[in-house]
């Protein structure tokens, strides 16, 4: 095997990007197999109005910057009308921008701008629970005979008054909170005031699709279905069986806050019946031309991906925690990616390294040792693999997770669970646009969550222009990815770990490339032998991002701390 070291190199295979909103915007077709998501958490990411905290003319403020990135299109949080006990994801109307991001000329003059760029729209939605505010809970609470009075799941006491089952909440505690104007239990999969939806009803159903439609109608071109697997629960509900005791004794090791981690969850939500909802969903979808893309909670997420992902009548895509734990090295990401491609076969991945519910990625696989070549090759690697992928906002700075004082936090997760868990608003600080603006350019006002001050090294108008910057290497990376056929539609083959470096090939008719990720702060070396897939080829080394790269010595491939290689095979 031979390489060659071509300088400043890019692939003479490119495959012209579309430049037409007919041809970007326009019926979903396949784009969203390989395309770039880009997530905006609206709270954190621009103030307009001086209030401290993200809106909707805040990211439209900042389309440039979205545009120059390169990515496909834009994943919005919730932005609903909502109590905001949790942050959005608690709706009490669907149709309704929360006064504190905006109104709907607001959402519809930012649908127009991204269209205008070629930049689609994704949405959140919500389909399994809504806020106890919302006027269909306030309806179904009051007695068991009024017209909403099965939307939502109820359920009589156990004759001692116990709740129906042993089913808990993910935000801790049972999920299982009393009601007395009807004299009976509701359950709530998350917080007390997330009542969940009684999707087994056909009328709860078609709401949740009007719904949709709602949004359709104003030019959306996809959503992103929060908990789409807990729609649906066992209508008889049974408890849930206790996890083996050797993973007990594994939790007993402090490794889990929550007593939600010591069940096996087979009857509180990924109900067969949830295919049902899903497939009336897609009906829907294809009708406007949008897509859909599932967030799977599950012990078993890889085949629930695959089930509900699987053929032309389900989701489009999903995505699953799978990628944000906190190992990071090569061979617990080979075999993650393994059993995603083992157990979704048939169906389609879009993969995450990080979002707003988990540590921030330059954290979380570093040791809480962020560094900016690491946080480079997580997001060059994320871009390399078959499928679509998400980027969380502010990962394309590198920024570490932020630390928040017990008092400024706002996340009632971490509430509950602190100091064992410090909750999610470590993710959620507001974005450093500019190093020495008043809060960094956020806002002209002290925002919702403080600012951590490492990030405003970090502060993206550092990095524009900085050919050394995170932002740079990605933003980089991003338009090349887009010119190669092997990256956008190419098979993935992982070669076997060596030195626990993760190496893989993307195949194509047209072209065929081999990446290699050194994640760990010592150079390492494998001997070509080793590549024995490859035995006999020319490897051509492309110089496409300012990042460490690797190289060809006495008849080795030799990556230093920190550093990849991405060859074209010939």
């Amino acid at each position: 095997m031979e390489l060659k070291h071509a300088e400043n190199s890019h692939s003479p295979r490119t495959v012209a990007p579309p430049t037409s909103r007919e041809q970007k915007c326009g019926a979903a077709g396949d784009w969203w197999r390989n395309a770039v998501i880009y997530q905006i958490y609206p709270r954190s990411f621009q103030d307009s109005n001086g209030n401290g905290t993200g809106d909707l003319r805040g990211i439209a403020r900042r389309m440039d910057y979205i545009e120059a990135l390169g990515v496909d299109a834009i994943w919005i949080s919730p932005f609903y009308k909502s109590p905001m006990k949790d942050f959005g994801y608690d709706v009490s109307d669907y149709r309704a921008v929360d006064p504190l991001f905006g109104d709907l000329d607001d959402f519809d003059a930012l649908l127009a701008q991204a269209h205008g760029r070629g930049i689609r729209i994704i949405i959140d939605q919500v389909l399994s629970h809504t806020s106890d505010r919302h006027p269909w809970f306030l309806e179904s609470r009051e007695d068991r005979d009024n017209d909403k009075a099965d939307w939502y799941v109820w359920a009589d006491a156990k004759p001692d008054g116990s709740p129906p089952n042993n089913w808990l909440s993910v935000f801790g505690g049972v999920a299982w909170q009393w009601e007395p104007r009807r004299g009976q239990y509701y359950l709530h999969n998350f917080l007390a005031s997330q009542p969940d939806l009684n999707c087994h009803n056909p009328a709860v159903r078609q709401a949740g699709l009007e719904n949709l439609e709602f949004w359709l109608k104003r030019g959306v071109d996809g959503f992103r279905l929060d908990a789409v697997n807990f729609c649906m629960h066992d209508p008889n509900l049974r408890d849930n069986p206790p996890i083996s005791k050797s993973r007990n004794e594994f939790l007993a090791g402090g490794q889990a806050a929550s007593p939600y981690a010591m069940q096996t969850h087979i009857h509180d939500h990924t109900h067969p019946d949830n295919l049902l909802y899903i497939e009336e969903i897609r009906q829907l979808l294809d009708r406007y031309g949008a897509v859909a893309l599932g967030e799977i909670g599950s012990e078993r997420s890889a085949e629930v991906i695959g089930e509900y992902t699987r053929g032309d009548r389900r989701l489009h895509m999903a995505y699953s925690f799978d990628l944000m734990g906190p190992d990071g090295s090569a061979r617990a990401i080979k075999r993650t990616l393994e059993g995603l491609q083992k157990k979704a076969d048939g169906g389609w991945c879009c993969f995450a390294i990080g979002n707003h519910d988990v540590e921030r990625v330059a954290s979380r696989w570093t040791g809480n040792e962020p560094d900016a070549q690491s946080a480079k090759l997580f997001s060059i690697l994320l871009g390399s693999l078959r499928g679509a992928v998400c980027i969380y906002q502010g990962d394309e700075l590198g920024l570490p997770q932020a630390e928040v004082p017990f008092e400024r936090l706002q996340d009632p997760y971490g509430i509950n669970f602190w100091p064992v868990y410090k909750g999610r608003d470590g993710c959620r600080t507001p974005m450093p646009w500019q190093q020495h603006a008043p809060f960094a350019g956020f806002s002209s006002a002290s925002p919702w969550l403080p600012l951590d001050q490492r990030h405003l090294a970090l502060a993206a108008d550092r990095q524009q222009g900085d050919p050394d910057s995170v932002y740079e290497c990605i933003r980089a990376f991003l338009h090349f990815r887009k010119r190669q056929p092997a990256l956008l539609h190419g098979a993935l083959d992982f070669l076997p770990v060596q030195q626990d470096v993760l190496t893989f090939s993307r195949s194509a008719d047209e072209q065929t490339l081999l990446l290699s990720f050194n994640l760990n702060g010592e150079e390492r070396a494998i001997g070509l032998e080793q590549l024995d897939a490859l035995n006999g080829r020319q490897l051509e080394r492309l110089d496409v991002v300012k990042a460490p790269q690797g190289s060809i010595a006495n008849g080795e491939l030799v990556l230093p701390p920190r550093s990849m290689l991405i060859a074209e095979v010939r």
